[in-house]
């Protein structure tokens, strides 16, 4: 276990935005958790998980207490379809190479950035897949009854980009290990239509899905590639509202347009939140005056350090956003991204 002083947490974000982390706890092997935990508590200190930092959002002043990072990775295959991965494994890297062995279930979610123990956490999805739907188990040290616990996907309450690990249980568990059950040999997941028009008369093996799916992303800049200036986000900044019929018929009328719709659990419709923000007047490349935070030019789900941003920046703008939404249509926009303060 190393540990490490004031560390610039922004450098430790996709969104490269933040101050200092008090103390950056590395752990080398999934067993050193307990020990972490042990050793903040020891000192008084609030604690949390830190992976890739794709899905945060840190505020200009830091972090107090102790930021535990897994730096362990690796994956294996169990048998049967079934693998297991490591926390600090690279999610793109588990997904190439599941395909590359033929290993249908996860191809939709090529691309995602951060690492296999966030993806329980916020039940990641992309393009017509979830991980919830081959998560076969999660493996975590259990910070309030001092345990190591092994849970099977009933026992994660898994959402719409939600579980019990950012809900009810936030901050109580330092996710390890995940296994996921996926099908040799199966069939790509192609039932999202954004996907199946850019795979148009195209094949649809797992390796042109995926291809596919990091093409779009890459349109959108939600691929984090060096030089890419639209690239210095947090992904996805906010969630595709869930609303019932009645609500949607509401926006309908009150953007002169139907609204697209997808199904949602319930008897509700999710509705895309670029398209409220269009539709609210903001364009690709909005920005507040004298802001270094904008929207990126390809795509007004991200927000973009345009370089030197602040977190001051970054919610004034989500806040303008989130307002005009509420106003022209009477929405509430959800944020994804984790505000560490």
């Amino acid at each position: 276990m190393r540990i490490l002083e004031n560390l610039d947490l922004a450098a430790k974000t996709t969104l490269n935005i933040g101050g200092p982390a008090r103390f950056w706890v590395e752990m080398e092997r999934e067993e050193e958790a307990p020990e972490a935990i042990a050793w903040a508590r020891e000192r008084g200190l609030r604690w949390l998980v830190v992976a890739g930092g794709s899905n945060l959002l840190v505020s200009d002043g830091g972090y107090s207490g102790a930021v535990l990072h897994p730096a362990f990775a690796g994956w294996r295959e169990l048998g049967a379809g079934e693998i297991e991965a490591a926390a600090g494994q690279d999610w793109d890297g588990l997904v190439r190479g599941c395909v590359e062995r033929e290993l249908a279930g996860i191809e939709c979610l090529s691309g995602i950035p951060g690492t296999v123990g966030a993806t329980p956490v916020q039940n990641v999805g992309a393009y017509g897949q979830e991980v919830a739907e081959t998560i076969s188990l999660v493996r975590a040290w259990d910070s309030g009854a001092s345990r190591w616990v092994e849970l099977a996907p009933a026992a994660c309450g898994f959402g719409y980009r939600s579980s019990r690990f950012n809900q009810a249980d936030r901050g109580r568990f330092v996710i390890t290990a995940v296994r996921f059950r996926l099908q040799p040999g199966g069939a790509a997941t192609v039932r999202y239509p954004e996907l199946e028009r850019a795979l148009g008369g195209g094949g649809r093996t797992l390796a042109a899905v995926r291809e596919a799916v990091r093409k779009l992303r890459r349109g959108k800049a939600m691929l984090i590639e060096a030089g890419d200036p639209d690239a210095r986000s947090a992904g996805s900044f906010f969630k595709n509202p869930v609303v019932g019929k009645a609500e949607a018929a509401a926006v309908a009328a009150a953007a002169g347009a139907e609204p697209p719709q997808f199904p949602a659990p319930g008897s509700g419709v999710k509705i895309p939140a670029a398209w409220l923000i269009e539709r609210a007047g903001f364009a690709k490349g909005f920005g507040l005056p004298g802001s270094r935070v904008g929207l990126s030019s390809r795509h007004v789900l991200a927000l973009v350090n345009r370089g030197g941003g602040t977190a001051a920046e970054a919610n004034a703008l989500a806040e303008h956003i989130e307002a005009e939404v509420a106003r022209r249509f009477g929405v509430s926009l959800a944020r994804e991204p984790v505000w560490v303060c």
